[in-house]
C-alpha cells in the first residue's frame, strides 16, 4: 500500500484479519462491483425510462464492494470519520442521508443540460466529500461516477483501461483534483474543473486503449483488473 493512500479512519473491527485474504477479497469485490456497474448501465440503455440516480443504487454498489469485509457494507456510517492525509473534515454522520439525496437531486435536475463529463466529475468529488461510509468511499465514488458517465452517454465506453482502473493505478492526480474541489466548496461553489480535466484524459486513454486493441493481433483474452 502506498504511503500516499488516503483512507477513512474510524473505529471498526475487521471481518478478515489476515492481510493477504483481505486483499484477495477486496480484489474480488472490486471486480464484482464493476460488473454490477455494467449491469446497471445495461439496464439504463435497454429501457426508455428517464434516468434517475438513486441513493439505493449507491448503497448497493457499496455493499458489493465491502461484502464480507465490513459489518457496515451497504449502510451509511454510524458516526463521524476522518480521512488520513487529507485536510477535509467530512460532515457529521446525521447529515449523510440528506446529503446523499441532495447529490442525487443535483445529478437528476441537471441531467438534460450538463455534460456527461461534468456529472461524472461532480459525483466523483461530492461522494468523496460526503464520505458516507466507514470504508470503501473512494472505490464506490469511482463506480457511481462511471455509472453516471455511461448512463448519460447511453452506452458503455469501449476500452480495457477503464477510468476507474486508471485512477486506481495512479491516485495522486485524483487526490489533487478532490482537494481543489474541496477548497472551492468552502465558498459554496461547485468547481470540479480540475476533476473534469483529469477525467477528460482518462476517457481519452480508455478510448485509445480500444483503438490499440483493434489494431493489435495479440489483443484480447483475460486481463488482470485493478479497480480499488
Amino acid at each position: 500500500m502506498s504511503d500516499k493512500e488516503r483512507h477513512s479512519e474510524a473505529a471498526e473491527a475487521s471481518l478478515i484479519d489476515d492481510e493477504d485474504e483481505r486483499a484477495r477479497r477486496e480484489s474480488e469485490n472490486a471486480v464484482a462491483q464493476f460488473d454490477m456497474v455494467l449491469d446497471l448501465i445495461e439496464e439504463v440503455t435497454r429501457t426508455d425510462r428517464p434516468f434517475r440516480l438513486r441513493v439505493s443504487a449507491i448503497l448497493s454498489l457499496h455493499r458489493r464492494a465491502l461484502e464480507g469485509l465490513s459489518a457496515y457494507a451497504g449502510t451509511t456510517r454510524p458516526g463521524d470519520v476522518s480521512i488520513g492525509k487529507s485536510r477535509h473534515a467530512p460532515p457529521a454522520a446525521h447529515l449523510v442521508p440528506e446529503l446523499l439525496e441532495e447529490l442525487c437531486d443535483y445529478v437528476n435536475e441537471n441531467w438534460s443540460e450538463a455534460t456527461a463529463l461534468h456529472l461524472c466529475a461532480y459525483v466523483m468529488w461530492r461522494l468523496n466529500w460526503i464520505h458516507p461510509f466507514v470504508d470503501g468511499n473512494g472505490r464506490t465514488s469511482r463506480a457511481v461516477s462511471y455509472y453516471v458517465l455511461c448512463a448519460k452517454l447511453g452506452y458503455v465506453l469501449p476500452g480495457q483501461q477503464t477510468v476507474p482502473e486508471q485512477i486506481a493505478a495512479d491516485k495522486e492526480p485524483y487526490y489533487l483534483a478532490l482537494e481543489a474541489a474541496d477548497e472551492a466548496s468552502k465558498d459554496k461553489a461547485v468547481d470540479v474543473a480540475q476533476m473534469e480535466a483529469l477525467l477528460d484524459d482518462c476517457i481519452a486513454n480508455q478510448l485509445l486503449s480500444a483503438y490499440r486493441d483493434a489494431t493489435d493481433p495479440n489483443a484480447g483474452g483475460p486481463k488482470e483488473r485493478k479497480l480499488h
